[in-house]
């Protein structure tokens, strides 16, 4: 926080004047700020449950999570697992799909090589937001000039909006599929969107949580099928543990897009803003109440969040291996249509593949779409310092929920160019691996200012891994433009 610069508490004082841009415009609707409990959502339930889908909230400790057995487990996951699971959205599919496909077992050493990578820097961004109390956009406003903050915001919100356009096209696919395309994919593209704008307004991420996420065990059919076709043992072996590069436009625009949907943009504001959501539900309301974070509380999150990225590597990493063992070794090296794509689930689900796939894609981007757009409304609305979260009702916070409708709307749009929903995705993901660099670099700074983070600066492991994640994105997506550009 800069010097002088007072706290943003969350909850306005009621009977005030109402703090949303939007109603201080307009003669109707309400003109001051209503009670706590009249702000939230019905189904929301202070001090029982955050916005971002965990069991209770509040961080449980590794002690109490260790006395409860199972049940404590379980409560101890929370940010860092759905942020591990959006992580496996249909354009992390799409892209480990069609990367498996052309360039087969040698890419398995990506989903093994991000792995501390991305750990460290969900790390560092729930570590920024645990500390300061704040998001991860309120906390950079801060500290660097508004114009540059601002620009990677814009880029962020642009890469979000493209990439929600992509995995809404991806869930349409996988419903036009599961018609055997009686219904086209164009059909389904706005009932679709209107289905997730609507679970945006008018519940919390908590209930489209519970709706969907028994979907995505679907994607566990890759790790079962990985086994089934029987791969050289030591061909996957070794190409999980000895990198293979090769300095060709396609291959370094793989990597760019593995980098790119593994390590991606939206997942650094989710993340953090999953922390103060944790907290403003456990009854931290203010920013000064949620500011300093415990031993205790760090390693549980720390925890979370490794166990999430776990899971999400697992499946990035089987889902590699079974496309390059059903697909590439049989000469189908390039995937661009859900079709294609769903073959590698055949030796599982033989003619039943397809519905496999499309239930997969349709469960994952369900998921994955409202945290797009969600996460690109509080980057948004943390730079203006706006009010609104998921758990409000969108009567008083209307320019939050608009933030969301804007994205939601253009990602329409993007699905009436035809591009195909396949290649899409992989084309977001290397957008992705493009904007990620220099939102790193302001990230990995703010972690390290010992002004801001006290006594919770990186340490040198951090610092290292983060800083490395930073290097090795940027000089993929340099050797990408290089080779777009060159001849």
């Amino acid at each position: 926080m800069r010097e002088g610069e007072p706290a943003e508490d969350d909850v306005a004082e009621p009977g005030g004047e109402i703090q949303d841009p939007i109603l201080k415009t307009i003669a109707a609707g309400p003109n001051a700020e209503p009670p706590r409990e009249e702000l939230l959502k019905r189904d929301y339930k202070p001090g029982q449950e955050a916005d971002t889908g965990s069991a209770a909230a509040g961080r449980t400790t590794l002690e109490e999570a260790t006395r409860r057995g199972p049940l404590g487990w379980l409560q101890l996951l929370g940010p860092g697992l759905i942020t591990g699971a959006s992580d496996d959205d249909p354009s992390g599919i799409g892209t480990y799909a069609q990367v498996g496909s052309q360039f087969g077992y040698s890419v398995l050493w990506t989903a093994i090589f991000t792995f501390p990578f991305m750990s460290a820097v969900q790390e560092l961004c729930a570590r920024i937001a645990l500390h300061t109390g704040v998001g991860l956009g309120t906390a950079l406003r801060r500290k660097f000039p508004t114009w540059l903050v601002g620009a990677c915001i814009a880029a962020l919100f642009v890469a979000n909006t493209i990439n929600a356009g992509a995995d809404l096209g991806a869930v349409a696919a996988g419903g036009s599929l599961l018609t055997k395309g009686a219904l086209h994919q164009l059909w389904l593209v706005v009932p679709v969107a209107a289905l997730v704008l609507g679970l945006q307004l008018y519940v919390t991420y908590t209930v489209i949580f519970k709706i969907f996420k028994w979907l995505t065990i679907v994607l566990f059919a890759y790790v079962i099928t990985g086994v089934l076709v029987h791969p050289d043992v030591r061909q996957v072996l070794l190409a999980s543990v000895i990198p293979h590069v090769e300095l060709s436009k396609d291959f370094i625009a793989a990597l760019v897009a593995i980098f790119g949907t593994t390590i991606s943009p939206y997942l650094f504001f989710w993340q953090a803003s999953s922390e103060v959501n944790e907290m403003r539900a456990a009854g931290q309301l203010s920013e000064a109440e949620r500011r300093g974070v415990s031993i205790s509380e760090l390693k549980a999150a720390r925890t979370d969040i490794v166990i999430g990225m776990l899971f999400s590597n697992l499946v990035m990493y089987f889902i590699i291996l079974t496309s390059a063992a059903v697909l590439h070794a049989h000469g189908k090296t390039g995937i661009q249509s859900a079709d294609q794509a769903a073959q590698a689930l055949a030796p599982l689900a033989g003619q039943w593949a397809f519905v496999l796939f499309a239930v997969g894609i349709i469960g994952t981007g369900l998921l994955a779409i409202p945290i797009l757009t969600g996460s690109a409304a509080y980057a948004v609305k943390e730079f203006f310092g706006l009010k609104g979260d998921l758990s409000d009702k969108p009567t008083y916070r209307p320019t939050f929920y608009a933030i969301m409708a804007i994205s939601t709307i253009a990602a329409i749009c993007l699905n009436l160019l035809r591009i195909d929903p396949i290649r899409a995705l992989f084309i977001t993901a290397v957008i992705n691996g493009l904007v990620a660099p220099p939102l790193l670099v302001l990230i990995v700074l703010l972690g390290s200012d010992r002004q801001i983070m006290k006594e919770r600066t990186s340490g040198p492991i951090s610092r290292s891994l983060t800083w490395i994640t930073t290097g090795v994105m940027a000089v993929a997506a340099v050797a990408l433009l290089v080779t777009l550009l060159v001849p």
